[in-house]
């Protein structure tokens, strides 16, 4: 069968139940310590970061996936997990549910790690150039903080960045002028490998995918009330996810290798089980 037909279902089963509480607890302890008295950050500690940033740990690849940037992303991931993730435990029971949940989201996890990994490669390398000639002193760091300046689109606070360019032509043996650059361009370089990742989703694609591939002719109804097959929604959706992460256009703050790395994992998990156990399918 492709179209899910339960026979005993809880509506909400213990792992995804726990889930929910979890997410919950994490949103809310994220909203109580915040704020400029607060020094603890919730982000910095559990939040995913590049393998490039000082701020990378390696129980971020779990933790990322209970915080959630707003409201409107933790009701969105939630709303996702039990819709579809509900029918999965039912399906296969709590301890098979969780390893899949965990997996998917450690998964997308590692494929954004990669993804941001060879985004940040030119950038790192352009600044190492810096770093080097600052450190030796050499008239050369005006050249290669002009280039990293046009290649990586470098805006300052108070001054146009065209404005440091040409200071940087008309007085290139000016070390106070190279020292306040390099600390310019610092910042802006830890800010950029110190970006944060946050939320559910990878694993909910996870889960998505996998309950697209199990039901495919299962109908959801978007808005409530527009009945459409699962597997057109979720080849829609993927298809969405994989379009704007090859784009990787500017100012696009979402994750998008992490849903496709979730999705990809969760149907290649699921399609192993299904091929040692027939049973899977329904």
């Amino acid at each position: 069968m492709t179209e899910f037909r339960p026979s005993r279902f809880e509506i909400l089963p213990p792992i995804i139940k726990n889930l929910l509480i979890i997410n919950g607890l994490f949103f809310l302890a994220q909203n109580t310590l915040a704020g400029p008295t607060v020094s603890f950050s919730f982000e910095n500690m559990f939040a995913l970061h590049a393998w490039q940033s000082s701020l990378f740990k390696p129980w971020q690849l779990v933790t990322h996936m209970f915080l959630h940037g707003d409201f409107g992303h933790i009701l969105g991931n939630m709303f996702g997990l039990w819709m579809f993730g509900s029918v999965l435990e039912n399906l296969w029971g709590s301890k098979r549910f969780l390893t899949f949940y965990m997996v998917c989201g450690l998964g997308a996890a590692l494929i954004h790690l990669l993804f941001l990994s060879w985004e940040f490669m030119p950038m790192v390398k352009d600044y190492a150039l810096i770093y080097q000639a600052h450190m030796d002193g050499a008239g050369s760091q005006g050249d290669a903080m002009i280039n990293f300046i046009y290649r990586h689109n470098v805006r300052f606070e108070k001054v146009d960045a065209e404005v440091i360019i040409a200071n940087l032509r008309a007085y290139p043996d000016s070390s106070e002028l190279r020292s306040q650059v390099f600390e310019a361009i610092t910042g802006f370089y830890r800010n950029n490998l110190d970006t944060a990742t946050i939320g559910a989703s990878g694993a909910v694609f996870g889960v998505l995918a996998a309950f697209v591939f199990l039901f495919p002719n299962t109908y959801l109804y978007i808005y409530f009330l527009i009945p459409v097959k699962a597997k057109w929604i979720g080849l829609l959706y993927f298809g969405y996810e994989l379009f704007n992460a090859i784009r990787n256009s500017a100012g696009d703050h979402v994750a998008r290798w992490a849903h496709v790395g979730g999705a990809i994992v969760g149907l290649l998990i699921v399609i192993t089980w299904n091929k040692t156990n027939k049973k899977t399918l329904y």
